[in-house]
């Protein structure tokens, strides 16, 4: 960027309505910072900025946190010592073996829950959808939990199977929703009732197979980092690269339908198409993280919604969602292991536990402001 400044918007020039050559500065209301390269110019609210920037910093406050406690203590001094390189033996191994692809695949898969659910929520928009609630998630887990009963091994084999229950979740949803189009309202009421399905299907599977296998699928299904490794954090790392760019490729689009399917269309954006791209993008993320984790819940319906509130925005914000998505996933994951030591929950436990709490309050909230 060649330049970057902080501006107050000027209130509108007086007079200056009935004049062709003097145009009003529009008053946002808000100090926003500019950034310009030639004829491309950003601009964006400063709080956002700062917002997000206070989220990274307590983002990375909790990994340094996580990496230093445990059965094995590390002084925050010699974690920073083991992450650039200067630590040897013992500590480098905890640190750097153990401890940090958790830490990195948490931020990883609470960045990717946190935009995905920035997408449905912007698609049906309603704070209520997100993949939790509409069912691509359980869609995800059948198919991931399928795979695993029939004896397939492998992150790679497990996330297809994850993607196609996912998509296969996702059309029936859209089909059932369907009438002249897609509205924001039916598509989470029938996204509860597929889920209802699919998930009574996932424990009639769970209850036929092999106590072992059926251990195991129990296990996993309460969404756990407990375990992972670097094997886990670079497929997940590699494909989260991939469905960036396609996160990008429709944010645009995304954010001209929360103004109506009218207004989308009238700014030149292919309404269906556009929103099952979303849907498509969407789906892939929360499977790309069920397939690792098996459904972590809450975090993909509560991010968005935190974020808009921290930045004050008018609507969902992708990259805000990432980083609150990826402090929320960290931090729960941090209780999880510390708060019942030695004992380690799976995560997907405690983001239920504060989840649902806040659920609830944001059904009150909705209910009230109605």
């Amino acid at each position: 960027m060649s330049a970057a400044h902080v501006r107050a918007v000027p209130p509108a020039v007086p007079g200056a309505a009935g004049r062709a050559d003097v145009a009003a500065p529009l008053d946002r209301g808000r100090r926003e910072l500019v950034l310009r390269r030639g004829r491309v110019s950003v601009v964006v609210a400063r709080r956002s900025v700062v917002a997000v920037t206070v989220l990274v910093v307590l983002t990375l406050v909790v990994a340094v946190l996580t990496l230093a406690t445990g059965d094995f203590p590390v002084a925050p001094a010699d974690v920073l010592r083991a992450l650039t390189g200067r630590a040897e033996g013992r500590t480098a191994t905890v640190v750097l073996g153990w401890r940090l692809p958790r830490v990195v695949l948490g931020v990883v898969l609470g960045a990717a829950l946190g935009v995905a659910g920035a997408m449905f929520q912007s698609l049906s928009r309603n704070p209520l959808g997100s993949p939790d609630i509409i069912g691509f998630s359980n869609g995800a887990y059948a198919g991931a939990v399928l795979v695993l009963l029939s004896g397939g091994t492998g992150y790679l084999t497990v996330a297809a199977g994850a993607v196609g229950g996912g998509l296969v979740t996702a059309l029936v949803v859209y089909l059932l929703a369907w009438r002249r189009g897609v509205q924001g309202f039916r598509l989470i009421v029938v996204g509860i009732g597929v889920s209802a399905v699919i998930s009574s299907v996932t424990t009639w599977l769970v209850l036929q197979a092999e106590v072992r296998l059926a251990v195991a699928a129990t296990v996993w299904g309460a969404g756990t980092l407990n375990g992972v490794g670097w094997d886990q954090v670079r497929p997940a790392a590699g494909l989260g690269a991939v469905l960036l760019l396609g996160v990008v490729a429709v944010s645009r689009g995304m954010h001209a339908l929360e103004l109506g399917d009218d207004a989308g269309a009238a700014l030149g954006v292919g309404v269906e198409r556009t929103r099952l791209a979303v849907v498509v993008v969407g789906v892939a993320l929360t499977a790309v993280a069920t397939a690792l984790t098996g459904p972590i819940a809450f975090v993909a319906l509560a991010a968005p919604q935190l974020a808009r509130r921290v930045l004050r925005a008018p609507g969902t914000t992708l990259v805000g969602s990432a980083a609150m998505g990826a402090f929320l996933l960290v931090a729960c994951d941090l209780v999880a292991q510390r708060a019942f030591a030695p004992q380690q929950l799976p995560v997907g436990v405690v983001t239920v536990s504060l989840g649902g709490a806040y659920l609830v309050w944001l059904l009150v909230h909705e209910a009230r402001s109605r």
